[in-house]
């Protein structure tokens, strides 16, 4: 049996990001698949745990991989060297969508005004949003915890307002854009109650 025959048969591939662990549930019907977890984009590594209805096993580290059967535990990790992963894998990799860029542009305080800094990303995104063949772009607007929740919410949504205007002013088409707010219920930095924090007078926008 070589691993090409289990390519042939069934292939899962995760992407492991950094932000905690994963767990892969491999679908019965496939007489084997091979599970290989690859970093993201930006260099992360996570964790997956890869199950079946005989056991489990946890990849850990980068290129780790295991082979799943029916009816069988998944087969102890082994790792592959990064020319395997490429010549076994790499018309599929080239084929997937480009990971979600991700910009932060910081407001000034108690208003929905941009920081020069944030002006000057709108030029990056755009470029960002021409470099996919279908783009969505999510806009999302933040705020601190000075003020009331709900007051928050509609200050968050005033600036996530002002960033997608620029975007439409500079030609982006308003269908790709989705606006919302979250207040101050996702801080970048935590604090109590009626903080100044600058880092959370924010608009994060996602180009998929």
């Amino acid at each position: 049996m070589t691993v090409k025959a289990f390519v042939i048969a069934a292939l899962a591939i995760l992407f492991a990001s950094a932000c905690g662990p994963r767990r892969v549930d491999t679908p019965a019907p496939v007489s084997r698949s091979l599970v290989v977890l690859l970093p993201d984009e930006g260099g992360g590594q996570g964790r997956a745990t890869v199950s079946n209805q005989s056991g489990s096993v946890d990849l850990a580290a980068e290129h780790d991989a295991t082979e799943v059967a029916m009816n069988q535990k998944p087969a102890p990790p082994r790792t592959f060297a990064k020319g395997d992963v490429n010549l076994l894998f790499g018309e599929v990799l080239t084929s997937l969508p480009a990971a979600p860029q991700r910009f932060v542009l910081y407001f000034q305080f108690d208003s929905d005004e941009l920081t020069e800094e944030g002006r000057n990303l709108v030029p990056e995104i755009l470029r960002t949003v021409g470099g996919r063949v279908v783009p969505e772009v999510d806009v999302v607007g933040h705020t601190d915890t000075t003020g009331t929740p709900q007051g928050n919410v509609q200050l968050g949504l005033k600036r996530a307002a002002v960033v997608r205007e620029l975007l439409l002013r500079a030609g982006l088409d308003s269908s790709l854009i989705d606006v919302r707010s979250h207040g101050e219920a996702d801080p970048l930095v935590r604090t109590a109650d009626n903080v100044y924090e600058p880092r959370n007078r924010r608009v994060e926008v996602a180009v998929r």
